[in-house]
């Protein structure tokens, strides 16, 4: 910690390796901080930097122009690029219109992105500049509970395709990420609950005493608690950058456990169409759907799916689907079989064996997951 404002968590990937820098109220020291990343990265100095800021048109008008003219203050040459925001923007053609922009000014390789907004911005900006000359340095910085805790670490980057979810990206490391907790002060109540359920994750897959911390501060982690929220989101990042550093191209299955709920999530969110379940309230959803499968798998019992209910909807998060949603398990079946997850067509989940543990389950029998999928989809 360098002071009681700033948690750092070192990422260790050999010459990939890079800090997620947590603090409050220090938007204006970034320029600094992103300049020695740079430099570190480019092996020379540079008195003119230069970058393209991507964001969007919920994220610009609140923070654009404060990270733009600290840049520019410190000796930047810099651009904001602003796409529309939602998740329809997370496509090849809002991919292009960045390749565009890049191309007007005359970007070379050494031209940092620096993806400012939410999971959407992050996943956008990293795939241009994974893409994008065979791959510009990248720095995140994250506005969401969800994209601090989830989409800005550890170097997964993609678009949609009208058939699913992230089907078309890469892994490309940032430089480095900056969270200004304070940024989730401007977050609409029901995006900030979406990024809680990632925090519920990683207490279910790998911290029973994180699980409890967050159990224990259920009140201030409503209230918006500044140092509560510098502790989940410090915890989460550790947490999700013991995988990456294990299993930083998802090869070993080690990383898999990252996807706790995301298949029945993904499904939904596919299903749904884009925007009627943030991710957050889909992943919360697909948890407790999980957890009901490995109970009827015989896995755990059923104090660990109540645990896990209840502390979602003490955090104010949906466990079934809206009334208004109505799908059959045949069709989330179906949807599901495009999962990265699934391999060769058969289904695969990550599935709790207690709190603070999940496997890798191949091989899941379609007719168990179809019993799960009626007794949920019918809100039993």
């Amino acid at each position: 910690m360098s002071n009681e404002n700033r948690e750092i968590v070192e990422v260790d990937l050999a010459e990939r390796s890079y800090q997620i820098v947590i603090c409050t109220d220090e938007l204006s020291q970034f320029a600094g901080i992103a300049r020695r990343w740079l430099d570190e990265f480019a092996h020379w100095k540079s008195e003119t930097p230069q970058a393209m800021i991507v964001s969007d048109s919920n994220v610009a008008p609140l923070y654009g122009q404060t990270v733009l003219e600290n840049l520019r203050n410190d000796g930047w040459r810099v651009e904001l690029f602003v796409i529309e925001a939602g998740e329809a923007s997370k496509s090849l053609a809002s991919t292009g219109k960045i390749y565009d922009a890049l191309v007007e000014s005359q970007a070379d390789r050494k031209t940092c992105i620096i993806a400012l907004g939410g999971g959407v911005v992050g996943d956008l900006a990293g795939f241009a500049a994974a893409t994008y000359a065979r791959g510009l340095p990248l720095i995140q910085l994250p506005t969401t509970l969800l994209a601090d805790v989830d989409s800005s670490v550890g170097g997964k980057v993609g678009v949609n395709h009208p058939r699913g979810k992230n089907l078309i990206g890469a892994f490309h490391q940032p430089l480095g990420v900056f969270i200004d907790t304070a940024c989730l002060q401007s977050l609409p109540e029901r995006d900030y609950r979406s990024g809680l359920a990632e925090v519920v994750k990683y207490g279910v897959i790998l911290d029973a005493e994180f699980f409890e911390y967050l159990e224990e501060h259920v009140d201030r982690i409503n209230g918006m608690n500044p140092e509560v929220l510098r502790e989940i989101v410090s915890k989460s990042c550790r947490l999700k950058a013991d995988i990456v550093e294990e299993d930083e191209f998802e090869r070993s299955g080690l990383r898999a456990i990252l996807n706790y709920g995301h298949t029945f999530a993904h499904a939904y969110e596919t299903l749904c169409g884009y925007g009627e379940l943030t991710h957050g309230e889909a992943v919360a959803i697909g948890m407790v759907d999980a957890s009901c499968l490995a109970e009827k798998m015989g896995r755990i019992d059923t104090h660990v799916v109540d645990r896990q209910k209840k502390l979602l909807e003490d955090l104010r998060l949906p466990t079934v689907l809206p009334e208004n949603v109505s799908l059959s398990p045949e069709t989330v079946l179906s949807c599901m079989k495009l999962d990265k997850k699934t391999v060769a067509g058969r289904l695969r989940f990550i599935l709790p064996t207690r709190v603070g543990h999940v496997e890798v389950v191949p091989d899941v029998p379609e007719k168990v997951v179809q019993q799960i999928l009626e007794q949920r989809l019918s809100r039993k």
